[in-house]
C-alpha cells in the first residue's frame, strides 16, 4: 500500500519510490484512487518507472483531460515510446493545437534542444509596460512551464531581449520593458543544437531556462534547467555503464531480465576477451626470453596493472574534460604535450619504487633475484617509465579518436584502455629487458 494519505496535501515525489517497487499492474490498481493532479504529476516525474504503462492506461480510458494538462515536453518524451497504433490513439484525444505542438517537438532529432524543449513559455511585446506584463503573467502562469524569464519580442516576433521576473517585480509599474532592459543580447540555442550545448550555456550563464530560436530569431520554445538535469543524469548513467565496459541498461538493477543482462554485458566481455588474447600472443612471442629468465614473469602483473591504471586515469580525466567542454577536439596535441612529461615523471616514480623493492628484497635476503638483480631493477624501472607514459598517452588520445569518428568518448571504457595497454605494455617490457639484460640473464 502507498503509505501517504492521499486525502492530505503531499508531494508526488514522496510516493514515487514506493510505486517503483510495485509491478505495473499493482500501480494501475492503486492509480484508480489517485486524483487527476497526482496522475499528471506522476506522468511528468522522470523518476517514475511506470509512466509509460500509466500513460497507455490513460489513453485506453480516453482521458483527454489528463493528456491536455500534461507538460508538452513530458508528453513528447512519453509519446516517442508508443507504437504507431498507441500514438494514433493518443493524438486523437488531443486538441488540434496541442497535437500540432507535440508532433512538432517529436520531429526534432533525439538529444537535441528542440526534442526536449517546451512550448509553454511567456512571450510579450517590447512596447508593453511592467504592469501590463505582470497582469499577463497572472493570467497565463498556470498554463506555462515557468515564469522565471519573460521573452520580449519586437513587432516582427523576433526575440529582442529577456527580462527576469525578479527585475519585473522590482521595477516601477509604469516603466516600459525596454527601460528596464540592461542591453544584454539574448543567449539562445538552435532546436538542432545538442542538449549538452544547451547545458553548457545554462551552466555558464547560470540561467534557469534558455530560449530555443529558429534562424529568424523567432522563439520556438524554452529548455529548462530541470529538464536538462534529468536528461544529463540519464546520459551520465549511460556513460558510466559504457565506461565500466557494459552497454547502457535503463532499467533498475533488480528488474533487469537475465537475457538483457547477458546481451548488454556479453558483447563487451567478448570484445575484451579477444583483445586479451593478444596479450597471450605477446607472451608466446617472448617465450624464449621467459625460459631464460623466469624471474621476468614475476613482474608482469606489476607492469600490466601500472599501465592499465595510468591509462584508465587519463581516460577518466579526458572524458570529464570533454563533457564539461574544457577541451575541444582541436586541443588533442596540447593534451598530448601535457600528458607525455606527466607520464614520464609518474613512470619514473613507480619505477623507482619497483627498483628499491628489488634491491631491498635481495639485500635483506627476503628473495634472491640472482647476481644480476640490479640490472633487473633497472629493467623494471625503465619499462615502467615507458609503459606508464604509453598508458597515459593512449588513455588521453582514445577519447579524442572516438569523438573524431563520431562515437561517444565514454566508449573508451577503463577495461578497453587496460586491454590495449596490456598488450603493448608487455611488448615494451620485454623489449627493454632484451636491451638491458642481453649478455647477462638473456
Amino acid at each position: 500500500m502507498v503509505s501517504v494519505d492521499l486525502s492530505s496535501p503531499f508531494h508526488v515525489a514522496e510516493i514515487v519510490p514506493e510505486l517503483n517497487d510495485l509491478s505495473p499492474e499493482e500501480v494501475l490498481e492503486k492509480s484508480q484512487n489517485f486524483p487527476d493532479r497526482v496522475i499528471i504529476e506522476l506522468l511528468e516525474n522522470n523518476e517514475f518507472q511506470h509512466a509509460l504503462f500509466l500513460l497507455k492506461n490513460v489513453v485506453e480510458q480516453e482521458r483527454s483531460d489528463i493528456l491536455e494538462q500534461l507538460a508538452e515536453d513530458s508528453a513528447t518524451h512519453l509519446f516517442l515510446q508508443l507504437d504507431n497504433a498507441e500514438l494514433a490513439a493518443a493524438n486523437y484525444l488531443l486538441s488540434p493545437k496541442t497535437r500540432a505542438s507535440i508532433l512538432k517537438l517529436m520531429s526534432y532529432p533525439e538529444f537535441t534542444a528542440g526534442n526536449m524543449m517546451t512550448t509553454e513559455f511567456i512571450e510579450v511585446a517590447n512596447h508593453w509596460s511592467v504592469q501590463q506584463t505582470l497582469d499577463y503573467i497572472k493570467k497565463v502562469h498556470d498554463t506555462k512551464e515557468t515564469a522565471y524569464a519573460i521573452y520580449v519580442v519586437n513587432d516582427k516576433k523576433k526575440l529582442e531581449f529577456v527580462v527576469s521576473l525578479r527585475h519585473l517585480v522590482s521595477a516601477q509599474p509604469e516603466q516600459k520593458l525596454t527601460d528596464i532592459w540592461k542591453g544584454d543580447p539574448p543567449v539562445t540555442v538552435s532546436p538542432y543544437d545538442h542538449r549538452e550545448d544547451a547545458a553548457q550555456l545554462i551552466r555558464r550563464y547560470d540561467y534557469l531556462a534558455l530560449p530555443v530560436v529558429d534562424e529568424q530569431q523567432h522563439v520556438l520554445g524554452i529548455v529548462t534547467v530541470d529538464d536538462l538535469l534529468d536528461t544529463l543524469m540519464d546520459e551520465a548513467a549511460e556513460d558510466i555503464g559504457r565506461f565500466g565496459g557494459t552497454e547502457y541498461i535503463s532499467q533498475p538493477y533488480l528488474r533487469i531480465r537475465f537475457g538483457t543482462m547477458l546481451r548488454k554485458r556479453g558483447g563487451w566481455l567478448t570484445l575484451l576477451f579477444v583483445g586479451e588474447m593478444l596479450t597471450a600472443s605477446a607472451m608466446q612471442y617472448f617465450e624464449m626470453e621467459l625460459e631464460k629468465a623466469v624471474v621476468l614473469a614475476m613482474f608482469i602483473p606489476l607492469i600490466m596493472s601500472s599501465g592499465g591504471n595510468s591509462g584508465s586515469q587519463a581516460t577518466s580525466l579526458l572524458i570529464r574534460s570533454l563533457a564539461l567542454d574544457e577541451v575541444k577536439l582541436r586541443d588533442w596535441w596540447r593534451v598530448l604535450v601535457m600528458v607525455i612529461p606527466t607520464g614520464v615523471v609518474l613512470g619514473a616514480i613507480l619505477g623507482a619504487l619497483g627498483f628499491l623493492r628489488i634491491i631491498l628484497w635481495d639485500t635483506l635476503g627476503i628473495y634472491d633475484y640472482g647476481e644480476h638483480f640490479v640490472l633487473l631493477g633497472v629493467t623494471v624501472w625503465v619499462a615502467l617509465v615507458g609503459i606508464v607514459t604509453f598508458g597515459s598517452a593512449t588513455g588521453s588520445m582514445l577519447p579524442f579518436l572516438l569523438q573524431r569518428l563520431g562515437l561517444d568518448p565514454a566508449s573508451a571504457s577503463a577495461p578497453l584502455v587496460a586491454t590495449l595497454v596490456d598488450v603493448l605494455g608487455l611488448i615494451i617490457y620485454f623489449s627493454v629487458a632484451a636491451i638491458i639484460l642481453t649478455g647477462t640473464l638473456l
